[in-house]
């Protein structure tokens, strides 16, 4: 492999629920003269799908209990952001002033569940809103793939991210939290290296090396860049397709859970 490419879907609108994602993403590649290739991975922000799919929540609407206060206390958080993270949540991992870590109903441990006020436009009312993850991203990509199928009868490989943060390291990085047609993970293991030694753990994940790789094109805040191609990579013959939940490490072999 001598190089990839990565470049964002121009001229995207603001994603409503019920939007077909394939479709905009299309039309947005017509306005450079682009089209969907079949080799391509088209790597999807995690906020664009949730819109799409209604994953939105009105605050205005949501009634803290006794535990979602005493949570919010303690990490000094809105309690209503509190009891959503909590409702979509199956268990809390740490608490902390500033922090909260749960294990997000679809398996991710993450800060907030996932939960997210960022480019969440305000409703008529001023009402502010929140977006959660997918139910189940994994099931969202397969849609969009089958989409395009339909829509243009090629299957690109896609991926959906999220920013997470990682235990010992500042700062935040895509992962993937969903992916369809290629694999998540490349397991090396018994391959060799130039010296001829074989190679004992080596598992490459695919997956969140793209979705890091494409989020330094999406950006963070007012970009507005939340769909890139990644062009050129070349998916390992002997991977194997998997959903990217099959990433989530077991309870048992986590060492700092």
């Amino acid at each position: 492999m001598s190089s990839i490419q990565l470049f964002p879907v121009p001229d995207l609108p603001l994603i409503q629920p019920g939007d077909r994602l394939a479709a905009l993403i299309v039309d947005g590649l017509a306005h450079i003269d682009e089209q969907v290739q079949a080799t391509d991975i088209i790597v999807i922000a995690q906020k664009v799908v949730s819109k799409a799919e209604g994953r939105i929540i009105r605050l205005a609407d949501v009634e803290p209990d006794e535990e979602a206060r005493r949570i919010a206390a303690i990490v000094d958080k809105d309690p209503q952001v509190v009891k959503v993270i909590l409702d979509d949540s199956r268990a809390v991992i740490r608490t902390r002033r500033g922090l909260l870590v749960t294990e997000q109903q679809g398996g991710w441990i993450c800060a907030n569940a996932g939960v997210d006020r960022s480019n969440v436009p305000p409703g008529a009312n001023g009402d502010d809103y929140v977006t959660l993850l997918p139910v189940d991203a994994d099931a969202s990509a397969e849609a969009i793939r089958q989409a395009f199928i339909e829509l243009i009868g090629v299957a690109p490989a896609i991926i959906i991210t999220d920013s997470h943060g990682r235990a010992w390291r500042i700062g935040t990085v895509g992962i993937s939290i969903g992916c369809a047609g290629l694999p998540p993970l490349w397991d090396q293991r018994g391959l060799h290296d130039l010296y001829g030694y074989e190679l004992m753990s080596s598992e490459e994940c695919i997956v969140d090396e793209l979705a890091a790789a494409a989020s330094l094109v999406m950006g963070q805040s007012n970009e507005g860049q939340p769909v890139v191609i990644v062009r050129g990579y070349s998916i390992p013959t002997d991977a194997k397709s998997a959903p990217a939940r099959t990433l989530q490490r077991p309870a048992a072999m986590d060492a700092f859970r």
